[in-house]
């Protein structure tokens, strides 16, 4: 797997707890309201909102907050008009840094994002300096314990996913966009229930990072997701898996 990747998968074995349940809430009450703000108030047409709903669902958000965020989307209720905007960057070990933001002050986030940043040896880039870097996915992980390999496997593939990855503890099914609902509701369909679900950025090749440099990514991983304004941070740096293992 990526080296982001592993950092994430450790992060869901930590827990929502531990990840700040209140600050999770309120970006899932962010995408949630701007999907149904972009694409409508129902989950059945809208792929965006349906994601974000199921997301919300898995983090245990009470109905009602997901149902008055849909409501602010749509209007229906007054409240804060977000915008969508990107940063991209580098961090220790030359390591780029894609970082999707959904917010109300852009010169807030933007003077957040930096400082984040340069804390910890990092810089901010200008637009398109590193979003060639990476390929946008969807990315659906399985509990490798409640489900086999080839049951995984042969719902994936023949819904058109690209690959089933496995490291013993979960599987990672990886499609391309267009594909990404079709392989969530075939792997569904076939009573095979989902960790998380997700459309993501994949790194097309990756930096290793150690040392020094892998702990000071680390810390500016976790300063810039614990943003209220940053949605997701994409990197494509291979972390060291002695160091990965002092957080685990």
């Amino acid at each position: 797997m990526a080296g982001h990747n592993k950092w994430s998968k450790i992060k869901r074995k930590k827990g929502v707890a531990d990840a700040k349940r209140g600050a999770l809430f309120t970006k899932l009450i962010r995408e949630i309201t701007v999907a149904a703000r972009e694409g409508g108030g129902s989950p059945e047409f809208n792929a965006r909102l349906r994601l974000a709903v199921d997301t919300a669902k898995a983090a245990s958000m009470p109905a009602e907050n997901i149902e008055r965020a849909i409501k602010k989307g749509t209007g229906e209720l007054e409240g804060t008009r977000y915008e969508e905007v990107t940063y991209e960057g580098y961090g220790p070990g030359g390591v780029a840094l894609f970082i999707e933001c959904l917010t109300d002050n852009t010169n807030r986030t933007v003077a957040d994002v930096r400082y984040a940043l340069t804390r910890y040896d990092g810089s901010l880039g200008t637009g398109g300096s590193v979003a060639w870097q990476f390929d946008r996915k969807g990315q659906i992980v399985i509990d490798a314990s409640r489900h086999s390999e080839d049951t995984v496997f042969e719902a994936a593939i023949e819904a058109g996913a690209e690959d089933v990855d496995g490291d013993g503890d979960e599987f990672v099914v990886t499609t391309d966009v267009q594909r990404f609902n079709a392989v969530q509701d075939a792997i569904r369909g076939a009573g095979i229930g989902a960790s998380s679900a997700e459309l993501t950025r994949i790194a097309k090749t990756e930096v290793s990072v150690g040392g020094r440099d892998a702990e000071k990514l680390l810390k500016l991983l976790e300063a810039l997701e614990d943003l209220d304004d940053v949605q997701k941070v994409h990197s494509n740096a291979d972390i060291d898996e002695a160091v990965l293992a002092e957080v685990r």
